[in-house]
């Protein structure tokens, strides 16, 4: 035993020496000021350069330098290859897995290296991003604070160590300006020249991620997935206007993601809930279905949809009702987990491109699924069950019991998703109003109603203020709180009929859908479109090089609100709202979705333009419209909403500065025309730097 101590204290000696000579010839981390003053000059300008191609580039030289120390030299290739992905590669968020705030990114750079505040700038980013896309993170204030607050110290650090680096500055709320030239605005009104610079700005975002990041199998970097969700903040320019280069690329995208393998049965293969897998299949038909709405080919794919819905999705419940069998499905499977059985009102994605295909044609197959359907969700909501009020759409209906919620103790949430709050109530509950509301447009019955109806009594309930002390989660008082989401549907129900028996709520939860007249819709529109133009006169990086996830490109400003980056938020960055300049542009009250009431598509580039909408309906389309050039523009007006028969156009035309009503002079026109269908393409020779009125009428 003696003998073997020895021996073991023998070779313990040995390796200590062994470890002692290591640490004699192994380089030292190079100090800062110990190193030749053009490195440092080097280590500051690669630092303090805004665009990564920069700093690439001076990384590059430096590792190359023969007066490097051996460590900083293996420390320069290290993260000369971590920018050089962070720039090439074609998976934009390739971190999403490895960056936390508890353990940063694996650099592979020590906290000693002269190199390691450039690595900060790279962590900041990655966590701030990779916030801004997960809701596991977003539901709770207190971890999504906990996460940006990591991304701010990494910033702040940087920023002491590369003052002049204005990406980095910009993260910490110092706003890089995005100047440009926008001519020809003198005396334009106020809502036009806004319009106006919101879609320039906002189609030069759109062009630079065409030109700068679409691959050439058609994907933009953030894989199909969330590339797809893209089109929905393009729409006042891809579908309110026509630029053929945005068109194409469209085109081009969504006819790759449908030759994808995963995509061969008309759905997705790739089992997740219906919120996820719905969105390849919807956000490439979709939006070919307004681009090209004759086209077989996309109007097949819709029907594809209803043949999963009819024969493989849903099935006749206990109560006899037809309901959506499981949460998770894909074109060939249904997942049939207790936990994971439940309709909600995330399904209408799954059917969104057919409920667009039967508003057209009144297709009589689709509109008796999608009746029949919503019929069992009528029935659900007013039923008072397992908590739920009486009156209230239900987060979810069990199958195959068909009785209101899911697994979980509470009805308002389900538990059939691991993500928090994605299928809590009320999540998506607008896209499933809207869908009754087309039920009733289409079919003129009132029961496809009766859920707007009662939502609204329990609104005008809370606004009275009948509702005392504390709200429970679940209960009436607090349903009727948040309540005010049904008003895009309600104004959307305002436009169709005429019936203004919702106005009170109109005015208090969405009041400038009440601005029916001229001036009355001239006022209104001002502001919302002054928030989107002051939104993107700043931060252009934060919209194009900076983004890592692909559905979250006009997300950057919200890092700025409360308990985000700073616990009490900054003031002064507006997030920036497409569905204004879509809906001023086209005379829709809402959100494209699920019943899209756009009157018009101005076919000619969103640039030096502005239209806005004063009229629209079945009987009257009326429209201003500025352009901002110096000669006479040639465009056209498709027409949507026009019923059959006989019509009377009349352009007119007032100087700039002028008042519309009183000043307006005939300039073509009165012109008859017959619509026959749907679309009607009205001829228009619009003059420079004047506010030309296009105005259709029901010929008498």
């Amino acid at each position: 035993m003696r003998r073997f101590r020895s021996r073991l204290s023998l070779a313990f000696l040995r390796i200590v020496l062994a470890s002692l000579a290591l640490l004699a010839v192994a380089p030292a981390p190079a100090r800062a000021d110990d190193l030749p003053k053009a490195v440092r000059a080097m280590i500051r300008d690669a630092g303090n350069a805004d665009a990564d191609a920069d700093r690439l580039a001076i990384l590059e030289r430096l590792a190359t330098r023969s007066d490097l120390p051996p460590a900083l030299k293996a420390d320069a290739r290290r993260l000369h290859d971590e920018v050089k992905r962070w720039i090439t590669t074609k998976y934009l968020p390739y971190f999403s897995r490895k960056a936390a705030p508890e353990k940063g990114y694996p650099f592979g750079i020590g906290e000693d290296s002269p190199l390691f505040p450039i690595t900060r700038i790279y962590l900041g980013r990655m966590l701030v991003w990779r916030t801004l896309e997960s809701g596991n993170i977003k539901a709770y204030p207190e971890v999504r604070h906990r996460w940006l607050s990591r991304a701010v110290r990494e910033f702040e650090a940087a920023r002491e160590a590369f003052p002049e680096n204005r990406i980095v500055r910009m993260y910490l709320g110092e706003p890089i300006p995005w100047p440009k030239d926008l001519p020809g605005a003198e005396g334009a009104p106020a809502w036009a020249r806004l319009q106006r610079e919101g879609l320039e700005r906002l189609a030069e975002i759109i062009t630079w991620w065409i030109d700068r990041r679409m691959q050439p199998d058609g994907q933009f970097g953030g894989g199909w997935g969330d590339d797809c969700e893209m089109w929905r903040w393009w729409v006042p320019v891809l579908l309110a206007f026509e630029d053929p280069k945005i068109v194409q690329a469209q085109a081009r995208f969504s006819e790759a993601l449908m030759g994808q393998p995963h995509m061969k049965d008309g759905y997705t293969s790739r089992m997740s809930d219906v919120e996820h897998t719905a969105e390849d299949s919807t956000d490439a038909i979709l939006p070919m279905m307004h681009l090209v709405p004759d086209d077989p080919v996309w109007q097949k794919r819709a029907r594809r949809l209803v043949d999963l819905m009819e024969t493989r999705w849903t099935g006749e419940n206990e109560r006899g009702h037809l309901q959506f069998k499981s949460t998770y499905f894909t074109g060939t499977k249904v997942d049939d987990r207790p936990e994971r059985a439940c309709d909600t009102p995330w399904h209408v994605r799954a059917v969104q491109p057919a409920l667009l295909l039967w508003q057209r044609t009144a297709d009589e197959r689709i509109g008796r699924l999608v009746c029949r359907w919503l019929g069992t969700w009528v029935d659900a909501t007013a039923r008072a069950e397992y908590g739920k009020p009486a009156g209230v759409i239900p987060a979810a209906i069990h199958w195959p019991e068909g009785r209101v919620g899911g697994l979980g103790k509470d009805w308002w949430d389900p538990r059939n998703h691991g993500e928090p709050t994605l299928y809590e109530w009320p999540i998506a509950q607008t896209a499933l109003c809207d869908t009754f509301l087309l039920a009733w447009h289409m079919t003129g019955e009132r029961r496809y109603l009766a859920p707007l109806e009662s939502m609204a009594r329990l609104r005008r309930k809370y606004l009275a203020g009948e509702y005392k002390g504390k709200m429970e989660p679940g209960s009436e008082g607090w349903c009727a709180r948040r309540l005010n989401l049904i008003a895009p549907t309600l104004a959307k129900y305002r436009r169709l009929s005429g019936d203004n028996a919702f106005d009170d709520l109109l005015r208090r939860d969405d009041g400038g859908v009440l601005a029916e007249d001229a001036a009355a819709r001239r006022k209104a529109a001002a502001p919302r479109l002054g928030r989107t133009a002051e939104a993107l006169r700043v931060n252009r990086p934060g919209y194009t090089n900076e983004v890592r996830w692909t559905d979250r490109v006009l997300n950057f400003p919200n890092i700025f609100r409360p308990m985000y980056m700073f616990k009490d938020g900054l003031k002064g960055f507006a997030r920036p709202r497409p569905d204004d300049l879509y809906q001023t542009a086209t005379g829709d009250p809402g959100a494209l979705g699920y019943l899209p009431l756009n009157g018009v598509r101005w076919l000619t580039p969103p640039r030096d333009i502005a239209a806005l909408v004063t009229a629209s309906g079945p009987g009257r389309f009326t429209a201003e419209v500025v352009h901002f050039g110096t000669s006479p523009r040639t465009m056209a007006a498709e027409l949507y909403l026009l019923k059959p028969g006989r019509y009377t156009v009349e352009v007119r035309a007032v100087k700039a500065g002028k008042d519309v009503g009183n000043e307006a002079e005939r300039i073509a026109g009165p012109t008859l025309i017959e619509v026959k269908g749907p679309r009607m393409r009205v001829p228009l020779e619009v003059p420079p730097r004047r506010v030309t009125v296009l105005d259709v009428r029901r010929a008498e």
